[in-house]
């Protein structure tokens, strides 16, 4: 299952994303989309988690959970992210 994570701080990575849903089950992967030019973060990501019930235990727990002072928006991608759209990712 994928979900995607929005309003991540400026300076998120796909580690604090994996440590962050990894609390809830195994996480497959998880990256934070970034800016081409400048490798700055867009400020949102994915994590794709194996089991569905893990999935929305997280969206559950997560979407709206404050971190950094910002309120993450979780919630199911509808499809799997095409990486190369999203620009380099960490």
């Amino acid at each position: 299952m994928w979900l995607y994570v929005g309003n991540l701080a400026y300076g998120a990575s796909g580690a604090d994303l994996r440590n962050l849903f990894s609390r809830y089950g195994a996480v497959d992967s998880a990256f934070v989309a970034r800016e081409l030019r400048t490798g700055r973060s867009k400020d949102y990501g994915f994590v794709s988690l194996a089991d569905p019930k893990v999935g929305s235990a997280a969206i559950t727990a997560l979407n709206g959970h404050e971190i950094a002072g910002r309120a993450l928006a979780v919630g199911a991608a509808s499809a799997p992210p095409d990486h190369a759209r999203y620009g380099a990712f960490r």
